[in-house]
């Protein structure tokens, strides 16, 4: 087999091991769930309001953002629980930090989401 047979064979196992990570979050991680079912919305709430093409790009880089996020939080998570079972002082410490990151990118993106819709929703009401 050639090389650039075995690099292209590489990286199909690994868009499948991301493929299967990101299965176990969908079926596994309640924030997860939560973050898609919210991402969902805001696609549709785009395509009801028909926004631009650099509002699309914000939204979208701001779900993947928080998907990111919160997918880095679950991997520390797990491997603070793998690495030290019992409750630790430090390891409680690791996993606060981490949740923080999710915060910051939610809070964000919840403010772009707001910068985006709220002007397209308020002649409504």
């Amino acid at each position: 087999m050639t090389t650039r047979n075995n690099f292209i064979k590489n990286r199909l196992k690994s868009f499948g091991y991301a493929f299967k990570g990101f299965l176990f979050l969908i079926r596994n991680e309640a924030n997860f769930q939560v973050q898609i079912v919210i991402a969902v919305l805001a696609i549709i709430l785009g395509f009801v309001f028909d926004i631009s093409r650099l509002e699309w790009f914000a939204q979208l880089f701001a779900i993947a953002i928080v998907l990111a996020a919160e997918s880095f939080n679950t991997s520390i998570e797990k491997m603070a629980d793998f690495i030290h079972k019992n409750q630790h002082q430090e390891i409680e410490k690791i996993k606060d930090i981490s949740a923080a990151a999710c915060l910051i990118v939610s809070v964000l993106a919840l403010v772009i989401g707001a910068l985006l819709y709220l002007p397209k929703i308020t002649p409504f009401l």
